[in-house]
């Protein structure tokens, strides 16, 4: 017996300037704003009938790889749009990087959002909009999701959840544990854009320079390194807590000492004059498309090299090396000839980057 396929849904409608509590109360209302908002910017063909969950063929994904990869992500930034990007760019590309320095191929996407009564319809669709273009220049799709209104107050204007899925190939193995002494420390480019971007966008610093976000997806990127340095041992994106806390992170993991130059450490010119002006360690400020890599040494020139001849890449550097020192140490070279510890971060130095 053949059964036929559902005819295409009309989409609904809004017609009111910002999101009520009728939108998150399971009726029309909440049905015509995921259709007007987000089912209109995220399907890619005519809207069928909405189910409860996505449904994926085993064989298409294991034609990608022979593990699954799976993280969730939940995205809160004040403003919503900054100069280079805004949450629903930070919240796709965030959770594609999650799965792409696992060495995985990002695949599918879904979407949570938490919205606050009051928020322009406009502003909403802008975000979804932006979400789709994301997903779009990062080759997934946004496949499931959820929608919630709360109260005024109850929540900072938007909050977005977003839970990736992608297939790792057969014979890569990156472990956060698995670095050695003599490894090298790279990283893709200039640190600290995001956290400056943010800075800036909330009118806490006056620059005459507009500094844009660094909000990016990797795994183009990742791939290109793990052709070049197969060994690679480790990759991880440096955003909240910057690369101190990726780095401390690390060397904890693995029972090494790293050691990292400052004078290798590559930062924008404005980003490290408003860090000493305001009394931040540029370190610790967030990224949103920085990888820190470590590989073997013989590896260390064909990495770098791989880094960058990529758009994402061309400002990589070597920053420094893990030793057979104190397990979990990491120091820095300063300009100045001398060391200094770089721990962990503590508290919050920027809240609510990302």
């Amino acid at each position: 017996m053949n059964i036929m396929s559902p005819p295409p849904r009309t989409l609904g409608r809004i017609h009111v300037p910002a999101v009520t509590l009728a939108h998150g109360g399971g009726g029309k209302a909440m049905k015509d704003l995921i259709d007007d908002v987000f089912v209109s910017a995220f399907a890619s063909d005519t809207p069928q009938a909405l189910e409860d969950q996505a449904r994926f063929d085993l064989a298409a994904l294991a034609a990608h790889g022979d593990r699954l990869a799976f993280t969730t992500d939940s995205f809160v930034v004040d403003p919503l749009f900054f100069p280079g990007g805004d949450i629903g760019k930070l919240a796709v590309f965030g959770t594609v990087n999650d799965l792409a320095v696992g060495g995985a191929k990002p695949l599918y996407l879904s979407c949570a959002v938490v919205i606050e009564e009051g928020l322009k319809i406009d502003e909403l669709r802008r975000v979804a909009q932006s979400m789709a273009a994301a997903a779009q220049r990062a080759g997934v799709s946004i496949v499931t999701g959820d929608t919630k209104v709360v109260q005024r107050g109850a929540c900072d204007k938007l909050f977005i959840t977003t839970t990736g899925v992608g297939v790792i190939p057969a014979g890569i193995e990156l472990a956060i544990g698995g670095i050695r002494p003599g490894d090298g420390i790279l990283v893709n480019g200039l640190l600290g854009d995001h956290g400056a971007a943010i800075l800036a966008a909330r009118g806490d610093l006056a620059l005459e320079t507009e500094i844009e976000s660094d909000c990016a997806p990797l795994h183009g990127l990742v791939d290109a390194i793990l052709k070049a340095a197969p060994g690679t041992r480790t990759i991880r994106d440096a955003t909240r807590g910057g690369i101190a806390t990726v780095l401390n992170e690390m060397a904890e993991a693995s029972g090494v000492a790293v050691e990292i130059d400052e004078a290798a450490t590559p930062l924008r010119e404005e980003v490290r004059g408003f860090c000493e002006i305001l009394g931040l360690d540029p370190l610790y400020l967030a990224n949103e498309g920085k990888i820190v890599v470590a590989v073997p040494p013989a590896e260390i020139d064909a990495a770098l090299a791989a880094m960058r001849e990529h758009p994402l890449g061309a400002c990589a550097m070597l920053v420094g090396h893990a030793y057979a020192g104190e397990p979990g140490r990491v120091t820095m070279q300063t300009a100045f000839g001398g060391k200094r510890i770089v721990d962990m971060l503590v508290g919050e130095q920027l809240p609510r980057i990302c």
